[in-house]
């Protein structure tokens, strides 16, 4: 630090006594960051590029029915913003995460700048908090410009219309708005956890490109981690899971329990990252300019940390949760799809303008089957079979209907009619909205992998 205490002592008096104040720093490092050319394209691209996505893709005759709320893209303007958040969560936000958190510290390593800016602002812990707010604030502008053009797209291109929910039940478009909107907010808790893992790698790591790709190699482990039979605890004990959990948010009643889960796990890690950046920041020796981070350092005081706050969560949520194994049961599956099964019957039946029917009346029952008889039913997998039985007024024989299902290890299924096509088979209905495919054909459900009370 002799060169900054040189610069200092030359200065007047008053001039080395005054530090530059966090709020002039943090507007200093948010005018660094905007007026970089690729952090101007990220904004760009942010606001205008996912209307023109959605507007596209509802005007196909094929749609992501792979994706959730894929296949309701023609239906309703607020599918789109949820079929982006699903593929956001996936790929873009720890895209953007890297871009702009991974690379806030290891720009100045590249310039060589970190003397110039300590001369003047004289506080390594203001120069931290002006970068990490800085940053912060330009991710939060990239995913309200996602939420806030996806959702124009939406509604411009098919319009404001109900949303089926994941149990069947239709949202109406204030219900969609809303849910839509608490989605997106929720998927920040996990962003700023990514977010801190960026900041963590790149002060460890200097100006390595490691630094920068960390929070993309952590979400694509966490992801692949998400696809695996883990069992609940572990599941939810990676902050990964928060990209997903919102779906609960479009059940009657909402699964909201693995989503605070959810936050809270997220939250708890863009703290511990946040604070492991703060300290290593600290005790970085600025006047090596050949530093270029301590992969050592990067391991000791950052991944273990961060590997003991999965050890400690998964412990707590093995003793507090209200489920084992991999959460998705028999007994689960089955009411999941009878209660998808009753709303839909009841939005065929309107949509063929056949004689009113509710839900009580309809006292529809699914029996499933997983696999082979001598296999136990539980667990992901493709070979999951349900027969639903449901009565009608007037008419003593139950009805049958029978679904192949495709249920995926964080619990969502994709239920496909296996007949009688009358009932479940394809066709088109006509709807206000134009002709759509039966509602009962294939549809998406969600499994509560924890437990929850009645109402």
């Amino acid at each position: 630090m002799t060169a900054t205490l040189t610069h200092a002592h030359a200065q007047p008096h008053g001039a080395a006594t005054r530090r530059t104040s966090v709020a002039r720093c943090y507007r200093f490092e948010l005018v660094k960051l905007v007026s970089q050319w690729r952090i101007r394209l990220l904004v760009l691209a942010c606001w205008f590029a996912p209307a023109l996505f959605v507007v596209a893709v509802s005007q196909q005759s094929t749609l992501p029915v792979d994706t959730l709320f894929g296949r309701w893209m023609h239906a309703t303007g607020w599918a789109g913003p949820l079929v982006l958040l699903g593929f956001a969560g996936t790929w873009v936000l720890p895209l953007l995460t890297s871009m702009v958190a991974g690379d806030v510290f290891a720009a100045e390593d590249r310039l060589g700048t970190w003397r110039h800016l300590l001369v003047v602002v004289r506080s390594p812990r203001r120069i931290f908090a002006a970068k990490a707010f800085a940053s912060l604030t330009v991710l939060m502008l990239l995913v309200a410009g996602l939420a806030c053009s996806s959702t124009v797209g939406g509604v411009v291109a098919v319009g404001n219309q109900p949303l089926v929910g994941l149990d069947g039940h239709l949202l109406t478009p204030a219900d969609a708005a809303a849910k839509a909107l608490l989605a997106w907010v929720c998927v920040l808790a996990p962003t700023l956890a990514l977010a801190g893992i960026g900041l963590l790698g790149s002060v460890a790591l200097g100006r390595s490109p490691m630094g920068l790709l960390l929070p993309v190699l952590v979400a694509l482990a966490m992801q692949l981690a998400q696809m695996m039979p883990l069992p609940v605890a572990v599941r939810l004990a990676l902050p990964s899971y928060a990209f997903i959990a919102w779906n609960g948010l479009f059940t009657s009643p909402s699964q909201l329990a693995p989503l605070l889960i959810g936050i809270g796990v997220s939250l708890a890690w863009a703290v511990l990252a946040t604070a492991l950046a703060y300290l290593l920041f600290l005790r970085r020796d600025f006047t090596n300019l050949s530093y270029d981070g301590s992969g050592r350092r990067a391991v000791t005081v950052g991944a273990l940390p961060l590997a003991g706050l999965v050890a400690v969560t998964v412990a707590v949520l093995t003793t507090s949760a209200t489920a084992t194994g991999s959460g998705i049961e028999q007994d689960k599956v089955q009411r999941s799809v009878a209660t998808a099964f009753a709303h839909l019957y009841r939005m065929q039946t309107e949509q063929l303008h056949r004689p009113h029917v509710t839900e009580a009346q309809l006292k529809a029952e699914a029996a499933c089957t997983k696999g082979g008889l001598r296999t136990a039913a539980q667990g992901a997998g493709n070979d999951w079979r349900c027969v639903v039985s449901w009565h009608l007024p007037g008419v003593d024989a139950a009805g049958q209907a029978v679904y192949q299902l495709d249920v995926t290890p964080d619990g969502r299924f994709m239920a496909d009619g296996d007949g009688p096509k009358e009932v479940n088979g394809y066709f088109l209905v006509r709807t206000p909205q134009g002709d759509a495919p039966n509602p009962l054909w294939q549809f998406d459900g969600n499994v509560a992998l924890l437990a929850t009370s009645k109402g």
